[in-house]
């Protein structure tokens, strides 16, 4: 019996970790038969252990046995597809068996999924030398690059490339704090809080990179891009405008950057232009097809959108995105030849699994236009499944989140506090939950004379942030929002004098604007404290639809909670229990708008919705789908047209598959609308 089964199970792991890192030290010195022994014994008692397999695998080309070592590495590749040392080790073993292309493929697959393996860019370099290749500039800077770091900061970009940001943002820390202002370690700390989503930190790190090296151009570009992660649109396209002016010829990265803040900032036609340059000098980039369709989507050129999805998927037959942007269209109905083509890439291997996430709920969207529900079910299902794997989404957190705001944002925090903060009436936030309708109110509103229309503006979001301070999520007790209770009257002021300000950029000369961000209903005591006199509107929608409507709805980011029958249920039954809270403590802050009761009544509801935003009635708003502005949300064509009732009782065609849901929305919530209970 092996030594190992002698350990408690507990033990185990630690036990077989070190087994292989000694098997691992005993091939350093070539002492094949201590590693094999030891590999042996742990793959004994996890025949399945996958860092075992690959030290075998390594083993096998160390002992001159490259053909062994490929057939293991093969398997491993396969089970997890970016796993760059794998390849590495495979571009290796292809150069023991005298196959240079295989090899090059090999060591390109590997460098792109981990950027720290050097000994692959070091063959790169050399081989695209010898070919008279133009990447190998570039190789060899990244060899010069990853050879000037220390061995800690090519770990974390290991670290990195294996989504290990726990162990990443350790040994970062670690070494800043010892090198404090080492420029690639700053950046390296300012990638992992993107990564986490602090993107407050990110910008502040990155800011002070820039005041010590202002010349850097890779930081700048990294800021930039923090910058658009935050939507702060102005401040990124003044940036990006600068690099791409004080360059003659700029980089494809470059260009598409400048083309990403020349939309944010509303200069469609200029952002249209460069990705069409773009397109004419790499014509076979599907990528570039499928950003200059979103511009044409958000601006209500569907047909040029489509079109151009259609020519992105003719160039990868695999490419999830142009799929999944065609469903996302709403009204896009694929042909059978485009279903066959998704669901045979869906099925194979080879297929990367954003893209089988992105087809799963592009082949679900097909199949239920054409009522299969059930087959459109299991695609929804698989797609979410698949998701679910990356999501941060915890149902504990979310406990911590609404319970902390319950007790802290009490009547007698709001009596306490009466009067403070900025008095400007400009901001009307519509909130609630993804897929509710709310584009559908802004769009309304948007239509009034006195009413701009932005997007989903982060900047309450990024103030919680900031009032949280380093307290993690799980804190039973978080500084926001108990820090609320704590602050000089004053500070409320200065909140929302500096929203105001912040937000001017993205609005024209009406004297009010929309911010459309759904998640700031977690923050409406903070809004209510910093700007009293803010209109909020509760965009609400029959749970059932609108948790089903999220549930195959694929997000571009967030909405973590949303991949997950149960989770959307109980995050629904929260965001309940948390409005009404609100309404107790905050009479008539807050107005709630039954999505389906404005397309019963439409210009009842137009009033009623003026009314409380102190606006004259204006008949622009009932014949918003006339109202020409860039809609940036899956709901963008749909809101260009009239008000229909086709998609209010779609989850009933799926009703047999949503007990999950039913269950978690819970009791009070389905009696209230009337919807039978789970068996």
């Amino acid at each position: 019996m092996s030594a190992l089964f002698y350990f408690r199970e507990k033990d185990v792991t630690n036990v077989i970790a070190e087994s292989i890192q000694k098997a691992r030290v005993a091939m350093s010195k070539r002492a094949f038969g201590e590693s094999k022994a030891l590999l042996d014994e742990v793959l004994s008692a996890e025949p399945d252990n996958f860092e075992g397999r690959y030290t075998l695998a390594v083993l096998h080309r160390a002992e001159g046995q490259p053909a062994n070592a490929k057939v293991l590495l093969e398997t491993l590749v396969a089970e997890k597809p970016d796993f760059g040392r794998g390849f590495q080790e495979l571009g290796l073993c292809e150069l023991a068996l005298k196959k240079e292309p295989a090899a090059i493929t090999a060591f390109e697959q590997a460098v792109e999924h981990d950027g720290s393996l050097i000994d692959s860019w070091k063959f790169l370099t050399t081989a695209y030398r010898r070919q008279g290749d133009t990447r190998a500039e570039q190789a060899a800077m990244q060899v010069d690059f990853l050879a000037s770091l220390p061995t800690e900061l090519r770990t974390v970009i290991s670290y990195l490339a294996a989504n290990r940001m726990a162990d990443a943002e350790r040994l970062c820390r670690f070494f800043l704090q010892q090198n404090k202002t080492h420029v690639e370690g700053m950046r390296l700390m300012a990638e992992i809080a993107t990564r986490t989503g602090v993107f407050d930190d990110a910008e502040f790190l990155l800011e002070t990179v820039m005041e010590l090296a202002p010349d850097h151009i890779e930081a700048e570009i990294q800021l930039a891009h923090v910058l658009l992660r935050r939507q702060r649109f102005h401040k990124a396209h003044k940036r990006v405008t600068s690099i791409y002016n004080r360059n003659s010829n700029p980089s494809p990265q470059v260009k598409a950057l400048y083309a990403s803040v020349c939309f944010g900032v509303g200069e469609n036609e200029e952002a249209i232009k460069t990705y069409q340059d773009m397109i004419r000098v790499s014509p076979n980039d599907p990528q570039l097809r499928v950003s200059l369709a979103h511009i044409y989507n958000a601006t209500g050129e569907s047909a040029k959108a489509v079109d151009l999805f259609k020519q992105a998927y003719s160039l990868k037959s695999d490419f999830g995105d142009a799929f999944w942007s065609l469903a996302n269209t709403k009204s896009y109905r694929f042909t059978e030849a485009e279903l066959t083509a998704m669901t045979d890439r869906v099925d194979s291997p080879s297929t990367p699994q954003l893209d089988k996430i992105q087809m799963h709920f592009a082949l679900g969207k097909a199949h239920e236009d054409s009522k299969d529900f059930d087959t459109a079910f299991r695609h929804y299902q698989e797609g979410n499944t698949l998701k679910r794997e990356t999501s941060t989404h915890s149902k504990e957190q979310l406990d911590i989140r609404i319970s902390s705001q319950l007790e802290v944002c009490k009547s007698d925090l709001f009596e306490r506090l009466k009067g403070v903060g900025h008095d400007a009436p400009d901001p009307i936030f519509i909130l609630g939950l993804p897929r509710a309708g709310s584009t559908l109110l802004e769009q309304i509103l948007a239509s009034h004379s006195k009413v701009d229309g932005t997007m989903e503006l982060h900047d309450i979001l990024d103030l919680a942030k900031r009032l949280r301070g380093r307290d993690k999520s799980s804190d039973p007790s978080p500084r926001y929002p108990r820090i609320l209770s704590e602050l000089p009257t004053e500070r409320f002021t200065q909140f929302g004098q500096q929203f105001i300000e912040d937000t001017r950029a993205y609005r024209g000369n009406a004297p009010f604007f929309i911010d459309k961000m759904p998640n700031n209903f977690f923050h409406i005591g903070l809004i209510k404290l910093i700007l009293p006199n803010a209109k909020v509107i509760d965009a609400r929608r029959h749970p059932m639809a609108c948790c089903f409507s999220g549930y195959k709805q694929l997000f571009g980011e967030g909405q973590e909670f949303s991949y997950g029958l149960e989770e959307i249920g109980n995050y629904y039954r929260q965001y309940v229990d948390l409005m009404d809270h609100w309404n107790a403590v905050l009479p008539g802050f807050v107005l709630q708008v039954q999505h389906e009761d404005v397309i019963a009544d439409l210009e009842g509801q137009v009033r009623r919705i003026l009314d409380f935003c102190g606006l004259e009635f204006e008949e622009a708003c009932v014949e918003f789908h006339k109202t020409k502005r860039t809609v940036r949300t899956p709901s963008a064509e749909q809101v260009r047209q009239p008000i229909n009732t086709s998609g209010v009782d779609q989850w009933c065609n799926f009703e047999t598959h949503l007990d999950p849901l039913k269950r978690a929305l819970g009791p009070d919530i389905l009696d209230a609308y009337g919807v039978t209970p789970p068996a």
